[in-house]
């Protein structure tokens, strides 16, 4: 993604900002609630066409980036071959199949027939693989996203899945919703080529430019949950796609193909034609730009980005009843730790100088004394009071 201004900030290195600030700590999390404020993403404003040729004219975006942005605007997907190579994907894979067979990442049970044996999808893999970390945050997925979005990319999500979902077709931004509106792209990479009978992904071209559908305007009320998606979104999205009679397209990619989406795109997963090729291994990874407020409109709660750079020993030593739990540091803090208040790290401990001089060291100090460490007692503190005094060993 080479232009004449590499090394400079591009247009879309930056994160974006409401024209209208709003106080997230008194904000109701839904789409009604918020002002209608801009900007708006500069692909889906009704100069995008002149930007494209406007911003190639001078050098800020190549030929295949205005390709790229031209087929955004027109049709709200991108579809790129063999993006991430073979190698790549099946030592993710086979880290995600490792996480599943030692317990680190718990998929339910979904069958989707008899005899199926296949794992369902999981949420947030990325917490505890982190080849599927490292593919979230692929640098050129991150920097194709920004391009899209004209605003830098944050990672968000991950889902993975060895079949179909067969989940009816929907628009993400009532599931991941922004404020600013319309400021997530969302993709799909093939871990497999996928067949036909797979129960492949479903998109409609061209359903972006629909009017958001979100849950008041269906009369879906505050915290509503699932119950009501099935029973009120589910059926008007059907509706929508009759009364506009909205073209189905089917991704069949080869592995290591992928499928970009915009916000509001409708797609789903097909159903399943015949068992015998149920695999459709594949991984979807959900990006918001930096500097938007995210939130969940269907259930009017706010979400939480995946930290850039997370220490997970330091945050399960700054809170050990977290560690006591088993539970997975990255997820606890994303769930919890972040709304808690919680630390990240343990407090920097500072070790006055004159043990600095004696080359006192806390973890040869607890090692030379089992019981101190037993105890939980502050081996500074133990040392200057009792440790010395008793002529302890300050190393084993």
């Amino acid at each position: 993604m080479n232009n004449r201004f590499q090394g400079e900030k591009r247009f879309f290195d930056h994160p974006v900002v409401a024209d209208t600030p709003i106080d997230p700590q008194a904000q109701v999390f839904k789409y009604e609630a918020f002002p209608a404020s801009g900007p708006v993403p500069w692909l889906d404003r009704p100069d995008a066409r002149q930007t494209i040729e406007s911003r190639l004219r001078d050098g800020e975006i190549t030929a295949q980036q205005a390709e790229w942005c031209r087929k955004w605007v027109d049709d709200g997907y991108l579809i790129i071959e063999g993006f991430f190579d073979e190698t790549q994907l099946d030592e993710t894979w086979n880290a995600y199949e490792k996480a599943i067979e030692t317990g680190a990442v718990k998929p339910p049970v979904e069958p989707l027939f008899d005899g199926d044996t296949l794992p369902g999808r999981t949420l947030n893999p990325h917490f505890s693989v982190e080849a599927i970390r490292a593919m979230l945050f692929d640098e050129k997925m991150s920097e194709l996203v920004s391009l899209l979005l004209g605003a830098k990319a944050a990672p968000f999500q991950t889902i993975a899945g060895h079949k179909s979902s067969e989940q009816l077709q929907h628009s993400d931004s009532i599931h991941m919703s922004t404020y600013p509106n319309g400021y997530l792209v969302a993709n799909w990479i093939a871990f497999e080529d996928i067949h036909p009978d797979s129960g492949p992904l479903v998109f409609h071209p061209g359903s972006h430019k629909l009017p958001y559908v979100m849950s008041a305007a269906l009369g879906m009320p505050f915290g509503c949950g699932y119950s009501a998606y099935h029973d009120v979104y589910e059926p008007a999205i059907q509706k929508i796609i009759a009364d506009n009679a909205l073209e189905a397209h089917y991704f069949l990619p080869k592995k290591g193909d992928v499928l970009l989406w915009h916000a509001n795109l409708l797609h789903g997963g097909s159903k399943m034609k015949e068992s015998a090729h149920a695999s459709r291994k594949a991984l979807v990874c959900h990006y918001f730009s930096q500097g938007c407020l995210c939130y969940h409109d269907l259930t009017g709660m706010p979400s939480t980005l995946t930290p850039l750079a997370f220490d997970a020993r330091a945050y399960l030593d700054a809170n050990p009843d977290v560690k006591a739990s088993g539970g997975n540091a990255l997820q606890h803090y994303v769930y919890y730790g972040r709304f808690e208040g919680r630390p990240t790290r343990p407090p920097e401990i500072v070790v006055p100088a004159e043990l600095v001089a004696l080359g006192f060291d806390i973890t040869e100090y607890l090692a030379a004394n089992p019981d101190v460490a037993a105890a939980g007692v502050d081996p500074i503190a133990h040392y200057l009071e009792f440790g010395k005094a008793e002529n302890r060993r300050i190393r084993p």
